[in-house]
């Protein structure tokens, strides 16, 4: 187990606090908030929707999406699986691709509504799951312990030297699962912290003198130390 994955958890935890993902709609209200996860079969299905509309986009856009199906009182299996696709696809156009997103999120509701337990394999079977929507619905609507792989995940490790960023998505979520506590709250806490991480500081321009975890960091000590040229003068 390499020890420098566990301590960047836990600089970030101490950093920015418990994150509580994922967010979902609480009883009665109509805008998902960061309450802990779901507590019940609706908000598990929320957080499966959520991983849908999510995707090619930042999770505001998604949130406005919910908030709006939340108001038409379809953000449910059976809601969605009621509505016309062309007005599902209009409910949640805030998420882009909300053609493509509707026929998915009607796909869902189906196979939500056939189904008593859900599987990882059976979700990739499923018309636009792939792995990452996959696992966000298993480790977050139903407490799998299989850790979220994406391209936060991959910028702020690989910068660091601690994997490969070109690597599959498998090769990378099983060395993170190697190197992290087997734990369904830890895989929890580390995504949505490097996801905050990546937000605020590891971004696609990384703002490495502010960043906590520089001195882990292999992109950081490699750009950081001077050249030779600067060394004479």
């Amino acid at each position: 187990m390499n020890g420098r994955f566990v301590e960047c958890y836990r600089i970030l935890r101490r950093a920015y606090g418990p994150q509580r993902w994922w967010p979902v709609t609480p009883r009665g209200g109509t805008r998902p908030a960061y309450t802990g996860g779901p507590r019940n079969a609706r908000q598990r299905f929320e957080v499966a929707a959520g991983a849908i509309l999510t995707q090619n986009t930042a999770w505001t856009n998604a949130a406005r999406a919910i908030e709006s199906l939340n108001r038409l009182g379809a953000m449910s299996a059976a809601g969605i699986d009621a509505l016309d696709e062309r007005s599902l696809a209009g409910a949640i156009r805030s998420s882009g691709y909300f053609n493509q997103k509707a026929k998915r999120l009607k796909a869902l509701a189906v196979f939500f509504l056939a189904r008593r337990s859900v599987t990882r394999e059976a979700l990739l079977a499923l018309n636009g799951v792939g792995p990452e929507t996959a696992d966000s619905i298993m480790l977050y609507a139903f407490d799998a312990p299989v850790f979220v792989v994406d391209a936060y995940t991959r910028r702020l490790f690989g910068r660091m030297g601690l994997i490969d960023p070109a690597n599959s998505y498998e090769e990378i979520r099983k060395v993170l699962e190697r190197n992290l506590p087997a734990s369904v709250y830890v895989y929890k806490e580390c995504h949505g912290l490097i996801v905050e991480h990546g937000k605020r500081i590891c971004g696609s321009v990384p703002l490495c003198e502010k960043c906590l975890l520089r001195r882990l960091c292999g992109w950081y000590l490699r750009s950081s130390k001077p050249t030779a040229k600067s060394k004479k003068s």
